[in-house]
């Protein structure tokens, strides 16, 4: 199933979408936010808890599936062709090479405040930073508390996957000489369009594109992943209790902006969209 937060009218809801008739049934107001959906799922039968008809998705405002409670977790460099292009950008602080590829995941955090829905607007923040750049990855959602998970029960605590696109000011990221500044900028983690569960997806198999105002830029594979999706959980989990409805970006594929010579930064009135087959498309304008 695909389950989405909207607003219709006044009312903020959640629904499952019906992607062959573009359109979303509501379920009753009883559940308040998608993580008390997934902390019940298993024992909640979402098909008794409709209400009202289907409603066309043109009819209604898309928001973030999910609002995290505590920060995002992602993970860098973690495609080889991006960590090859990152390192000779000039952008990595400390860059050596030859030693592009990291011994061990690379994980940092986006603070709850860069969440932003499908169809938002991204603040381009132009009074700090002149090189804000796109960064099209696979998200997972986390079902079923654990610590220190094993990669082999890894997919057991995973509910569903969404896209994210983790936006990134690369001078901030350069001048501090870490990542957390030029990543939490406000509306930077534009997420969506909804949320796919994990029964629905092969995750080790998924193409993922990204496009800036048409043009195709980032291509990839989740098979491409240096560090799998298992290891991941198995890393971020290693004495810190995952909680149903965290989030773990994977990572981006080369065609970042910085990839290009010179840099191809975004610009107000630039439209960058994101697609994985399985998911759907998330679409936002940068201003």
């Amino acid at each position: 199933m695909k389950f989405a937060c909207f607003v219709v009218g006044s009312r903020h809801r959640i629904g499952i979408v019906d992607i062959d008739a573009s359109s979303i049934r509501a379920l009753d107001p009883s559940l308040h936010d998608m993580i008390e959906l997934i902390e019940k799922y298993d024992e909640f039968d979402v098909l008794q808890h409709l209400e009202g008809p289907a409603i066309p998705l043109e009819q209604v405002k898309l928001v973030a599936p999910i609002n995290p409670r505590r920060n995002i977790f992602c993970v860098g460099k973690n495609y080889r062709a991006h960590a090859k292009e990152f390192s000779g950008s000039g952008y990595e602080a400390g860059a050596v090479k030859g030693a592009e590829i990291d011994e061990f995941p690379a994980v940092f955090t986006k603070p709850p405040s860069t969440v932003v829905g499908n169809g938002d607007t991204v603040d381009l923040h132009a009074h700090i930073t002149s090189a804000v750049d796109y960064e099209a990855e696979l998200a997972l959602i986390i079902g079923k508390t654990g610590r220190d998970i094993a990669p082999d029960d890894a997919y057991d605590h995973i509910w569903g996957y969404t896209l994210v696109n983790d936006v990134t000011a690369r001078d901030r990221q350069r001048d501090h000489k870490q990542w957390f500044l030029g990543k939490a900028l406000d509306t930077f983690c534009p997420m969506g369009p909804w949320i796919a569960t994990a029964d629905e997806l092969q995750a080790d198999n998924l193409e993922l594109q990204c496009w800036v105002n048409g043009e195709l830029r980032q291509q990839a594979n989740t098979r491409d992943l240096i560090f799998d999706i298992p290891t991941l959980v198995a890393t971020i989990s290693a004495g810190l209790t995952l909680q149903p409805g965290d989030v773990i970006a994977t990572g981006t594929p080369a065609g970042v902006g910085i990839g290009f010579n010179p840099p191809r930064f975004l610009k107000p009135g630039d439209e960058v969209s994101l697609s994985i087959a399985g998911i759907g498309t998330l679409s936002n304008r940068f201003e």
